[in-house]
């Protein structure tokens, strides 16, 4: 798992890097920290009971996941390591929280690098697990719990209303 194999998995070549369009996302370090803390109480009392979070069989994770996001899943849920993921709940949570606006799959490269951003140092497998859970338990996609939300005060779409 050296930095060669995490490099191709984030898609992180210099070919990749010179590819890359679309706006940097930037976000201040004490809302960085505030995100992390939030989310992880937040999975902390609200985990879902998923079966492949009882394994870190590589094969029993693969089946669970597709592409660039499956070799980011396995990295941080088979091997645990601080492997970003943007799974479809992923991207939404970290667009409405951070972005607020646009199409959110055309800014993916941006929303790729503020996953690997955001995740804590030695953390990885809880903040991905927290993240996905979040995007489909409160976060969802057409009807978001935007009161119990513990991000609101800082959230880009706060109160999210459909379009």
């Amino acid at each position: 798992m050296g930095a060669t194999r995490q490099l191709r998995s984030d898609g992180n070549t210099p070919a990749s890097r010179r590819r890359r369009t679309g706006v940097s996302i930037t976000v201040p370090p004490a809302q960085k920290r505030k995100f992390r803390e939030r989310l992880l109480k937040w999975y902390a009392q609200h985990a879902r009971d998923l079966p492949w979070r009882k394994t870190s069989d590589p094969y029993q994770i693969l089946v669970s996941e597709i592409g660039r996001d499956t070799a980011g899943a396995i990295r941080a849920f088979a091997f645990r390591e601080d492997a970003p993921i943007l799974d479809t709940n992923v991207m939404r949570v970290l667009h409405r929280v951070f972005v607020g606006n646009g199409d959110a799959k055309k800014q993916k490269s941006s929303l790729w690098n503020l996953s690997a951003a955001m995740i804590p140092k030695g953390k990885g497998y809880d903040f991905n697990q927290a993240l996905m859970d979040f995007g489909a338990m409160v976060c969802t996609a057409r009807d978001p719990y935007c009161l119990l939300c513990p991000m609101k005060d800082f959230c880009k779409t706060y109160p999210f209303t459909a379009r």
